[in-house]
């Protein structure tokens, strides 16, 4: 049944066409259908009753991004699903966002939604506004049915093993602590936020092979070239990240006026993101070129510039720039990547005239062995991965918890945050803990996870709101990124909102 009512949207765009030249009405729904449930039945059953034909599409797995484990039903499995619907015609799976390639093609005379798409504010998407648009222009109408309604989402959470049972644990206590509702209030209100993040501008550039094997003589890897890719990393990527959330954003950084990075990093910030860039009088802007291979994995990595030769010009003029302005900002963002930029002296004057400070000192095969957070003499948020914190504290067999609280008195900071990649984050606040599961079920690359999560908790911490709060923002933020290359692109607040959504409604 499937094969005969499965069709490509050319074949969908003739049939609608055929359709309504005979004078037929085409109907047409959309959505994800990933729990088929009396609902959907009820509401595609009406939808039929409106016109001729009843044309049904489904977002393709690669396109949900509601949170982790979803789709819980693959692409096929949904539209077959559809399909054993007597009242559906035909079926398409689209490779796409949102509908609007759809509505276009198939052009229906009606768009049929549910009643919970009635109030467009309610849409996190934003996506129905541009629906009904599209709808109208190709000269069709929208109609919302109205019938019992289910929660997918919820079914789904409570009925499915969707969840390990220790996030599953942690997401009953929270939802306890706090509401959906509440928590998404929390991250509107960084809206009114004034963040300044400083740290190191980094451009990550991919370039992708095919993996030959090894070569005929020797032991040497070869490999084929592809294509290459560039980014904005760094505090730019964290700069992105809060620009998404925050409503003033600062960047200070350090840029070459000797190669394109000044106009290259300018063109990739969010446009609430204003550019405080001091000048490398010596050096490039570093760059660092990695090799990957066909399945993200990366191969070599090869570092160009970054390292100034004389600071003396470089710290003057930072230092002047954090004196004057520093305090106009609600938070100070640190993404510290010990690349160059952040000198002793700079650290110190960050500790000094920031109204609230989150810092990050990050390893990397640069500084690896002498860059630690301990050189800011004081701080209000900590946040770095567990190797950072145990290198900083030269302990490798504490508890985490313990070697997190000595960091914290020792930088007289008010909270902590160790993250651990697949084991989650681990908060330490007033002398309690919290475990954060680690929320992504699909990874592509971690890349820039922990600079997402800086960037959000962070400003969670810095508007003062509870470390929970901010922990778990930081979390779904991290587990956001690590289904994006590299930086391609900043965590999107509207996808925030959907996996929040999956995980606590």
């Amino acid at each position: 049944m499937i094969d005969d009512k499965l069709k490509t949207l050319d074949a969908l765009g003739q049939i609608a066409a055929e359709a309504r030249a005979a004078g037929r009405q085409v109907v047409h729904c959309h959505g994800t259908f990933d729990l088929m449930h009396a609902g959907h039945i009820r509401h595609l059953q009406q939808a039929r009753k409106l016109g001729d034909i009843l044309i049904v599409t489904l977002t393709a797995d690669a396109y949900v991004r509601k949170g982790p484990g979803r789709p819980v039903f693959g692409e096929m499995l949904r539209a077959e699903s559809v399909a054993a619907l007597g009242c559906v015609d035909y079926v398409h799976v689209n490779h796409a966002v949102t509908a609007i390639n759809l509505i276009d093609a198939i052009r229906p005379d009606l768009y049929v939604k549910g009643s919970d798409y009635v109030d467009a504010n309610a849409d996190l998407t934003g996506n129905i506004r541009d629906e009904v648009e599209a709808v109208r222009r190709a000269g069709g109408d929208v109609h919302f049915t109205d019938d019992i309604t289910f929660s997918s989402t919820h079914l789904l959470n409570n009925h499915f093993d969707v969840f390990s049972p220790e996030t599953k644990l942690f997401l009953e206590d929270f939802r306890r602590r706090c509401s959906l509702d509440e928590f998404l209030a929390y991250v509107k209100g960084l809206a009114g936020l004034r963040v300044l993040v400083v740290g190191d501008a980094i451009i990550d550039e991919y370039h992708y092979v095919s993996s030959l094997g090894q070569t005929g003589k020797g032991n040497t890897l070869a490999v084929r070239y592809q294509s290459e890719e560039r980014f904005a990393g760094g505090a730019v990527a964290v700069a992105n990240h809060v620009a998404g959330f925050c409503g003033t954003v600062g960047l200070l950084t350090a840029l070459s006026r000797q190669d394109d990075s000044m106009d290259y990093v300018a063109s990739k910030l969010r446009s609430n993101v204003e550019l405080h860039a001091q000048t490398l009088a010596t050096a490039q802007t570093l760059v660092k070129r990695r090799f990957v291979d066909q399945d993200l994995m990366r191969l070599f990595e090869v570092y160009y510039g970054g390292e100034e030769a004389d600071r003396t010009a470089l710290d003057a003029s930072t230092i002047a720039w954090i004196d004057a302005h520093a305090a106009d900002f609600d938070v100070v963002i640190v993404a510290d990547f010990g690349n160059g930029f952040i000198s002793n002296a700079i650290a110190a004057k960050l500790s000094e005239r920031a109204r609230y400070l989150a810092v990050n000192a990050q390893i990397n095969s640069g500084n690896r062995g002498y860059h630690v957070i301990t050189r800011y003499p004081t701080a209000d948020f900590l946040c770095m991965n567990e190797p950072e914190a145990r290198l900083a504290a030269h302990d490798r067999t504490a508890p985490l918890d313990r070697i997190a609280a000595d960091l914290t008195a020792r930088l007289d900071a008010a909270a902590m945050v160790v993250t651990r990649g697949g084991q989650g984050a681990l908060l330490v606040e007033g002398g309690s803990t919290l475990a954060v599961p680690a929320l992504s079920s699909r990874v592509v690359d971690r890349i820039g996870a922990g600079d997402a999560f800086l960037s959000l908790a962070g400003a969670c911490m810095g508007a003062g709101y509870p470390g929970a709060i901010a922990a778990l923002a930081g979390s779904i933020a991290a587990a956001l990124d690590v289904q994006i290359v590299c930086n391609r692109e900043p965590v999107d607040p509207v996808l925030f909102a959907k996996y929040a959504t999956t995980l606590l409604k």
